[in-house]
């Protein structure tokens, strides 16, 4: 069954006027999941599902431009439960780190806390799920996931590491973060990627397509992509509400 990724929102710290952060639909046959939900997404999500018709969230970590929206998801999962139309709690697998921030999304019991650390391998339905810790300021984790039917692999928020491109390594599509441009961060630790980073870690991984997103909503999506094909000319830039199919 074919992969596919909806793009519900692309932003971070903060979103662009009429954009939204960080938050990603995958599905494969009648398994949907959220992957990320920052500010903005639960609006976007429910063009295409009601959000107690999830099968879970996973989080890549616990910053508010990747978890913000899960505070009002919880009042729509109260209503679901209260009108009988979803019973049990919604799975909710994300790093157990910084706890208060974790502790922060529980309302009522209704998510249940799946810790996720890397190295442990997921299965959701067909999606096969393994993790690797980035190099970011909160614990934060890239995800690598498998059907039958193709690889998909999502950067997280991160600096560059060696093992990132490994990890990468021969994916359909590789979803990586391109917050920054070259030249950038003072000499301070970066936190993320410039999209000419991404494209690099694209090549060096051997990955069939890259799609650039996390940007900044001060700085020019058309520059990173500029600075993005000068290393790796499969790469596009993520539109909001577009719906790319994963297949090898």
């Amino acid at each position: 069954m074919k992969m596919k990724l909806t793009v519900l929102g692309c932003y971070g710290p903060y979103p662009a006027a009429g954009g939204a952060c960080s938050g990603y639909l995958l599905e494969a046959g009648d398994c949907r999941l959220l992957i990320d939900c920052g500010n903005g997404v639960l609006s976007r999500l429910q063009r295409h599902l009601k959000p107690w018709e999830l099968e879970a969230v996973l989080l890549s970590h616990l910053h508010f431009d990747h978890c913000a929206d899960l505070l009002v998801l919880r009042y729509a999962l109260d209503h679901a439960r209260a009108r009988d139309l979803r019973r049990r709690p919604l799975p909710l697998h994300a790093p157990p780190e910084p706890s208060a921030e974790l502790k922060r999304l529980l309302y009522k019991d209704l998510f249940e806390i799946k810790p996720l650390s890397p190295g442990e391998p997921l299965t959701l339905g067909p999606f096969n799920f393994s993790f690797i810790e980035t190099l970011h300021s909160l614990p934060c984790l890239a995800m690598r996931i498998e059907t039958e039917d193709g690889l998909f692999v999502y950067s997280g928020d991160t600096e560059y590491f060696d093992g990132l491109a490994e990890f990468a390594a021969g994916a359909d599509l590789f979803l990586c973060e391109a917050n920054l441009l070259e030249g950038e961060g003072g000499g301070t630790p970066a936190n993320h990627l410039t999209a000419a980073a991404a494209a690099r870690l694209a090549a060096a991984a051997g990955v069939k397509r890259l799609l650039l997103t996390h940007f900044h909503p001060e700085r020019s999506q058309a520059l990173s992509l500029k600075e993005a094909r000068v290393h790796f000319a499969a790469v596009e830039q993520v539109r909001e509400g577009e719906t790319y199919l994963i297949t090898p």
